[in-house]
């Protein structure tokens, strides 16, 4: 009589889980994936989209001996500017919070006037506007416009 030993593989069903549960596993692996490449939604008014909002925004600016003077003459309140000073040696990008600290934003139809110290060889200065909204959860965030929403001033 041969001495066979029976050997036995995995049951159908447990092998089942084992596929359902490795499908499953890799379908979340490539959700999350994929989140990573969306931006968080950032809304701004009427649940509208705070990038659009940017191509709103509207102000003129100026700086001439050390004062730096910015008028809000569109609907859009601004938050914050980013004050990107160009030179011969570099950039350099500061936000206006950071260089006046009674800054508080600029209501439609208001203006700031300060005298703001920027990089002595400076040959231009672009302001970008930064802007407040909400997330998904209430939570207040704030967006930084394109550079094209700014505004370019010569020295």
């Amino acid at each position: 009589m041969n001495n066979v030993i029976k050997k036995r593989g995995l049951s159908p069903i447990i092998a089942t889980i084992l596929l359902i549960a490795l499908v499953i596993i890799i379908a979340l692996i490539a959700f999350q994936w994929i989140r990573s490449f969306t931006k968080e939604a950032i809304t701004k008014f009427d649940g509208t989209n705070i990038n659009l909002v940017c191509n709103d925004v509207q102000f003129d600016a100026s700086y001439s001996n050390g004062n730096l003077v910015i008028s809000n003459t569109g609907e859009v309140p601004i938050y914050d500017f980013n004050l990107k000073s160009e030179s011969p040696g570099g950039d350099e990008t500061n936000d206006l919070k950071t260089l006046d600290p009674e800054w508080s934003g600029i209501m439609p139809g208001g203006s700031f006037s300060k005298d703001v110290s920027i990089q002595s060889d400076a040959t231009k200065i672009t302001l970008i506007p930064i802007l407040l909204g909400v997330n998904k959860d209430g939570e207040q965030k704030t967006q930084v416009c394109d550079e094209k929403n700014g505004k370019e001033i010569f020295i």
